[in-house]
């Protein structure tokens, strides 16, 4: 198996050693993983990508490359001009240092790498490490996505149909704050919302004068509803939650008839 990889947090992050790991046990010993990703943090893009300027590419080592661009940039310069000649079977994005479930899910360029990866054909999975008391201040916060994240892909491929949508599925996988032998499974999870959690800003003045504004995250200890992905995380499971990239609301689509006109 020929795996490409990628994250948010760029190419220097722990978690991207630790998804490293996870994609070398499930290529094998004949399989091949690559490498390549942010030159720097692209935390919180999205799915963006740098399409009114060039990216430079930097070859650092054998199979791992630094692009100066967004996480599908680099899946893109992964499919299209790093392996080119033969395309990834699996694209993996992370483990991405905190969660991106519930609204998280609309902002993370983790996510945004692996929507990439779905929109190109390729099977394609996003995994996060929830952060919180129990992990956060470990020897190895990302312990948990190291020691189940290999078996949770394998699961994930094996259980997923046939897709020829035009849209294809992709899997945000949400490991739970907590160390690895408090794992209690794995939980097929809706995404959720987090009641009177939004991202906000905090202003501060420079000693210029000039005034700047930080964006601020909410309290991640918050429950989505039950059993979807934020509330099965905090209970200690890992959340798999399929997704497409179409933004769609079906749901309402019959009772808006009468905008057909």
């Amino acid at each position: 198996m020929r795996i490409l990889i990628t994250n948010d947090d760029g190419i220097a992050a722990p978690g991207l050693k630790t998804l490293h790991a996870i994609a070398k046990q499930l290529a094998g010993g004949t399989g091949e993983v690559w490498t390549v990703a942010p030159a720097f943090e692209q935390s919180g893009v999205g799915h963006c990508i740098s399409y009114t300027h060039p990216m430079m590419i930097s070859k650092l080592d054998t199979r791992r490359y630094a692009a100066e661009g967004s996480p599908a940039d680099c899946v893109l310069a992964g499919v299209h001009d790093v392996m080119g000649d033969a395309p990834p079977d699996l694209i993996l994005s992370g483990v991405n240092r905190g969660n991106n479930s519930a609204e998280n899910a609309l902002y993370s360029g983790t996510l945004g790498g692996a929507m990439e990866g779905a929109l190109q054909g390729i099977p394609s999975i996003a995994l996060s490490q929830y952060f919180g008391p129990a992990n956060a201040v470990s020897a190895d916060p990302f312990e948990a996505a190291l020691v189940h994240g290999a078996d949770t892909v394998r699961r994930i491929l094996d259980a997923t149909p046939q897709d020829t949508a035009d849209y294809r599925l992709f899997y945000n996988v949400n490991f739970p704050p907590v160390p690895a032998a408090d794992v209690k499974g794995t939980r097929l999870s809706a995404q959720g919302r987090r009641p009177g959690v939004l991202f906000s800003t905090e202003p501060h003045e420079a000693p210029s004068g000039r005034r700047f504004v930080w964006i601020k995250g909410g309290n991640q200890q918050v429950p989505t509803a039950r059993g979807t992905d934020a509330a099965v995380n905090l209970d200690g499971y890992i959340s798999i939650t399929p997704m497409r990239a179409d933004l769609t609301a079906h749901d309402v689509m019959d009772s808006l008839g009468a905008l057909n006109a």
